[in-house]
């Protein structure tokens, strides 16, 4: 807490917002306009408008069952995900988030009727402006997601989906949306298109699709060599695999397009789970900067509110009390260990901004020649919030000061050697080969297996080739990629044969038993 302030943007008051734990509507009114104004005046946040709904616990456990979606489509697994959470909450084994925030425009953040007050203003700071200033301006949401589509889309879809349930029947459905559900990793772009997604537009191409849909030509099959055709060699191969795409990182997207066995409502049911995958990417790739962005926006807040005299002392310690219990970190040996925090990870390294561009040492001035003791710290903030994502923010920004203070260090796991090996601590020489592993922990392109659509047997079996395109050794676990390939199987209606590549030597290091399609889906 800091008591003296040196900003002049926001005045004291004599009264604060309010008093005790009890909220009501006009003190949520207030609360936003006062940290709307620290937002503007000293932060720079540039927001989607706010729409701020209030839930009950069990509506708050309906959402997070529904990945975080009050508004998405009927599934089994949300049921399940929703008993689970009940359970565990009913037991006291797990809290409940603190709120939801929908990334749409306007952004809707839900808050809990349960909060206290001194809650509702944290999470208002936390959600209403933290994340919705980052879904705004960060530019990966800015390629990959509509923020004023998302909502409608979702809207039909959940209607589109409740359509086929009457008319197709649930279990019918349900096979569809396990297979592409198992697939949602490998059912998204991951370069950018020329414009962004405008999902009106996708809408519209479905009502299209739907009134032409006896007229659909599958251009998959126009290609299938005839019997006399004895020329058929690497050019035509070539030809084949540039007119279907191949090859196609997105499985989703091409089984949707080229599968010749699904009907026209199955591959809108494939679209629906491909778009809302892509929705989502770009939280996959921000974890901690979204978080960190959040947390830190809501610490500042929360501390200008208590400087300014608007939130009591009170207030300030029941908020101290729940900030410190989000950015907790567990030892690596703490049984509660469970991976690096993304809360702790952001907020401390948007600290460490804050300290080496306003009072930088002569190893910060080194490291970060460009930015330290310039002494605008929230110019910095709004740039990174804006231009990265967790695996290139942490080569940027990641300085030793923070390493040396999180004591972190690096560790080879050898499968050929009896003991684990620690390459580099927190010195000179390893502050380097720290960051680099640790980011490359974020990168979504190292995490997930590089699986792509290679080629398909049209003259003889329909047989779909896949490769999976091995760095560094690690091969599939074979009982996981099965399930997924039976699943795969199941869309394109013929067998699907997985062969695992040396991507540096392109040598065929494992292959897969071919896995044929199963069950009535169709």
């Amino acid at each position: 807490m800091v008591r003296n302030s040196r900003h002049s943007g926001i005045g004291r008051v004599d009264e604060p917002l309010f008093t005790g734990s009890d909220w009501d509507f006009d003190k949520v009114d207030r609360v936003h306009d006062a940290i709307a104004q620290i937002a503007d005046k000293e932060l720079g946040l540039d927001i989607y408008p706010n729409q701020i709904e209030v839930i009950t616990a069990e509506q708050m456990l309906d959402a997070y069952s529904s990945i975080g979606m009050p508004l998405m489509y009927n599934h089994w697994s949300f049921g399940k995900h929703f008993a689970r959470d009940e359970m565990l909450y009913r037991k006291g084994q797990r809290g409940l988030a603190y709120e939801i925030v929908i990334n749409s425009s306007p952004c809707i953040s839900y808050i809990m009727e349960e909060n206290s007050m001194t809650m509702q203003t944290l999470v208002i700071a936390h959600a209403a402006f933290g994340h919705n200033h980052f879904f705004k301006n960060n530019h990966l949401f800015q390629q990959w997601t509509d923020a004023r589509g998302i909502l409608d889309y979702l809207e039909f879809a959940k209607r589109f989906i409740s359509q086929c349930e009457e008319r197709y029947g649930v279990r019918a459905v349900e096979r569809v949306l396990d297979a592409a559900h198992a697939l949602m990793n490998y059912g998204v772009h991951r370069y950018p298109k020329k414009r962004p997604l405008d999902l009106a537009e996708e809408m519209r191409r479905e009502r299209e699709r739907q009134e032409y849909q006896e007229q659909i030509f599958n251009d998959l099959w126009r290609t299938v060599p005839g019997s006399g055709s004895e020329k058929q060699g690497t050019s035509a191969a070539a030809e084949r695999k540039k007119h279907l795409g191949m090859p196609e990182e997105n499985i989703l997207y091409f089984l949707e397009k080229n599968s010749p066995q699904l009907s026209q409502w199955q591959r809108e049911i494939i679209r629906i789970v491909r778009i809302i995958a892509q929705y989502f990417y770009p939280q996959r790739q921000t974890k901690v900067m979204n978080e960190g962005c959040a947390t830190s926006v809501h610490y500042y807040i929360m501390n200008r509110l208590y400087e300014t005299g608007r939130i009591t002392e009170g207030s300030m310690m029941e908020f101290l009390h729940s900030h410190t219990s989000v950015v907790f970190q567990p030892e690596f040996d703490d049984p509660r260990f469970g991976g690096f925090n993304p809360y702790t990870l952001g907020f401390e390294m948007f600290q460490d901004i804050k300290r080496f561009v306003e009072n930088p040492t002569d190893e910060d001035r080194a490291w970060f020649p460009e930015i330290a003791g310039t002494g605008d710290a929230h110019a910095v903030w709004r740039d990174a919030w804006a231009n990265y994502r967790d695996e290139s923010f942490i080569l940027q920004f990641l300085s030793p000061e923070l390493i040396r203070k999180l004591r972190l260090f690096s560790i080879v796991d050898d499968e050929d050697e009896p003991t684990l090996m620690v390459d580099a601590i927190h010195d000179e020489r390893g502050y380097r080969t720290i960051r680099s592993a640790l980011a490359a922990k974020y990168d979504v392109g190292i995490l997930e297996p590089d699986i792509q659509v290679m080629d398909v047997d049209l003259a003889g079996d329909r047989k779909l080739i896949l490769h999976h395109n091995v760095h560094n050794g690690i091969l599939l676990e074979k009982t996981d990629s099965l399930s997924v390939l039976q699943h795969i199987a199941n869309l394109w209606g013929y067998e699907v044969h997985l062969i695992e590549i040396d991507a540096e030597h392109e040598v065929e290091l494992n292959s897969f038993r071919p896995v044929g399609p199963r069950g009535d889906l169709y």
